[in-house]
Parts: C-alpha cells; structure tokens; sequence
C-alpha cells in the first residue's frame, strides 16, 4: 500500500488513533539538523528515528492517510523572528484536531473540538512567542492535500522531499490578525515566557 514495505505498515497500523500518531511522534527526538538541512519523506523518518515539524507532518499525513483520512497539513507562518511550523490536521465527527512535532511544550497536538480551521490556528496564537514574548503568529494555509504528490514519492523517497515545503510556502495564506491589531498585542509576561522557554530535546550543535 502506497509503496510502503510490511514493516512500515506494520508501524503505521499500531497508530489506529490521532492520538497514538502523536505519541509515536513525541518519542522521536527532535531532528537538529546536525550534518545539514533535511526534508525526510516518512520512510526515512522512520529508518533516522527523527523528525524536525515539516517531517513529522508528512508523516503524520501519512499515519493519517492509513486510517481513513485524506493527508492534510497547514503552515502556520510567522514573522522573520522565528520559523514557521506545520502541522497535519483531521477531521472527527465535524471537528478538526492537529498533529503537531515540535521541541516547545506549547504549540503541540490539538484535540478535535475546533469548528473550523481559522478556530484551530487560532488555538496556537498566544503560545506562539519570540523569548522575549512578541506574539508572532501572523496567517495560516487552508488545509493542503498532500495527495498532490503521489507521483513524485512523497511518502517513500530516499532523498529529501523538499518540494512539499515549497509548496506550502507557496501556497495562499490567510492572516490571523490586522495591522492595527498587531500593533496593540501584549507581551507574554514573565510565566508565560518562563513556560515557553521549555524544551522537550536538549539542543545539540551542528558539527
């Protein structure tokens, strides 16, 4: 199925929930990129057992695409101060939810409870800080059928795939908040930063 060898599908049919795909992603450690900037498909995910945001997105699409659903993503863009992050996203009984890897403890796995997806992005808002507490969320993709790339190996490619991020960089973004607004937002104070300040995977230098 989808190119994918006995022993990927056997990985992927233990991830029978969302939930479960974002429990086999928080136990990857972090990909730090040290011998250089990747875009692993999900079949080299699994074999270098590490995943930066964009990584473990597709592989989540994929994880999701095996249960039912179609392998979707968002980019959530930000200002030049930080990276932008992306996640996959599902439907449940009318409600989205997201898959989220990262190194932070805040901008992470989203219940299905959202009504929409300006809703579910919106859920992200606050917690996505600069250290010294600017909001910097600043739009958001509609969903982005990865499906679209089939053809090119997305799923299974032993090179990078960096075409996908390409394409959702791309891609029409919608913004969260007006100029205006921007210019009234409110610091994180001291916790909240403190909170933000918190990593999963201890950074490792590039060699």
């Amino acid at each position: 199925m989808y190119g994918l060898t006995k022993s990927e599908l056997k990985i992927f049919r233990a991830l029978s929930t969302p939930a479960k795909i974002q429990d086999f992603l928080d136990r990857l450690p972090i990909n730090f990129e040290l011998e250089g900037e990747t875009c692993m498909s999900p079949r080299r995910v699994l074999k270098e057992r590490t995943a930066h945001c964009m990584e473990g997105a597709m592989l989540a699409a994929l994880a999701l695409r095996l249960l039912g659903h179609k392998p979707l993503v968002v980019d959530l863009k930000v200002t030049d101060e930080d990276d932008d992050h992306v996640i996959a996203v599902f439907k449940q009984k009318g409600f989205w939810g997201a898959i989220s890897k990262t190194n932070h403890g805040t901008i992470r796995y989203r219940d299905p409870v959202y009504r929409t997806i300006r809703e579910l992005v919106m859920s992200y808002f606050h917690e996505y800080t600069t250290p010294r507490g600017d909001k910097i969320l600043r739009s958001f993709t509609r969903p982005l059928d990865l499906s679209r790339f089939d053809k090119r190996g997305w799923m299974t490619a032993e090179e990078d795939v960096w075409y996908v991020p390409h394409f959702i960089d791309d891609a029409r973004h919608y913004p969260v908040i007006t100029n205006a607004q921007v210019r009234t937002l409110r610091r994180a104070d001291a916790m909240e930063r403190k909170i933000g300040a918190v990593l999963e995977w201890k950074p490792k230098k590039r060699r």
